[in-house]
């Protein structure tokens, strides 16, 4: 076993010498740039990699660089982030576009770049690190997690905030100043993909003759970070069609994160002219909330509850046009297959993110 704090030298080397060979061909390291490392690093906030590059993909084939975003209609904008959650980053990066392309010089130290929009202590450090090669290590779930089992630390953390301060002296100290960005894009590497949160894959692991965790079989109780407990929660919600038409609420652009985008109603914004019948029940997860939505058939009055501009009445047609939060415009599409009045287009299948690792 080799202790890592007097054996920094050889651990960068058998990380470095493993992300070489095993790295992935994502496309921001296949291609990169600037921007497409900027893009990536707030798309893979709360977001795991393989659900989040269709995305990634699609995106740059709207929005390129810069100029582009900056220039785009905040509603397009949204549109193409359409499904991935966490809609404020979105948000984030068209502000930090505008803000961009108008700043002059352009930022290039860590300082700099946390000043813009949507952009905290890890980001700034990735793309500092990364984009610049400035040395600078970058600490996240995944980094935490390494460090905690190569040093099997026991301490226990109120949150991820208290464990990756805890840790960042720790990362900075094994950082590889040579190569920091590749260095960085290793832990991450090791943390997705062979240093699980669940069932490690120690039997692979490249730096596993450092790990003290793994010599004394504590690797599964390490990082202890307490988690917040789930709180559970109960929404109904109401169906309405006529005439080829869908009754959605718009959510109202001072609400957060669904700010401007469209969901099945609440049943109890809508005035109905007959009993509610069930026809499904659904549930998603936003960070600690688990929410099941049951969904009840109604006929609805022409405009809902007199008074509630927030209701429309949208042509199916138009779905894919229109905002959808991401797991409604499944459910919506799921119901939808049900039914016989299909006079739509295909629309797009979109993937209901949590906030989980790389």
């Amino acid at each position: 076993m080799k202790p890592l704090a007097t054996n920094k030298p050889g651990f960068r080397n058998a990380l470095s010498q493993w992300y070489a060979k095993a790295q992935r061909p994502l496309p921001w390291r296949t291609e990169p740039s600037l921007y497409r490392t900027v893009v990536s690093e707030l798309m893979a906030q709360q977001t795991q990699i393989k659900t989040m590059l269709p995305y990634f993909e699609r995106w740059m084939r709207r929005f390129p660089d810069f100029e582009t975003l900056a220039a785009a209609p905040a509603g397009d904008v949204l549109k193409h982030w359409e499904g991935l959650g966490y809609y404020t980053r979105a948000r984030n990066l068209h502000k930090l576009a505008k803000a961009y392309v108008a700043m002059e010089p352009k930022p290039e130290t860590r300082e700099a770049w946390q000043a813009l929009p949507g952009i905290g202590p890890y980001t700034s450090a990735a793309i500092a690190s990364i984009a610049y090669g400035l040395p600078t290590a970058v600490v996240d779930g995944n980094v935490v997690r390494i460090l905690a089992r190569l040093t099997d630390d026991s301490r226990s953390f109120k949150g991820n905030a208290e464990a990756v301060k805890a840790f960042s002296p720790l990362a900075e100290a094994v950082l590889d100043t040579r190569n920091p960005g590749d260095h960085n894009q290793a832990m991450m590497e090791l943390g997705a993909t062979v240093c699980l949160k669940n069932k490690p894959l120690c039997t692979v692991c490249p730096v596993v003759d450092f790990c003290q965790a793994r010599r004394r079989g504590t690797q599964d109780e390490r990082p202890r970070i307490e988690r917040k407990a789930t709180v559970k929660v109960e929404i109904d919600r109401a169906w309405a069609r006529r005439d080829g038409q869908l009754l959605l609420h718009r959510i109202s652009e001072s609400s957060g994160q669904l700010a401007g985008q469209y969901e099945l109603p609440k049943l109890d914004q809508v005035e109905s002219l007959k009993p509610a019948r069930r026809i499904a029940s659904k549930t998603r997860a936003i960070t600690h909330h688990r929410i099941r939505e049951h969904i009840y058939a109604v006929e609805a009055t022409a405009t809902g509850n007199p008074g509630n501009n927030s209701l429309h009445w949208v042509p199916l047609k138009d779905l894919d046009r229109i905002t959808l939060s991401g797991p409604h415009r499944r459910w919506i599409e799921e119901i939808l297959d049900w039914t016989p009045d299909r006079q739509r287009p295909n629309l797009p299948t979109h993937a209901e993110t949590e906030n989980l690792d790389r």
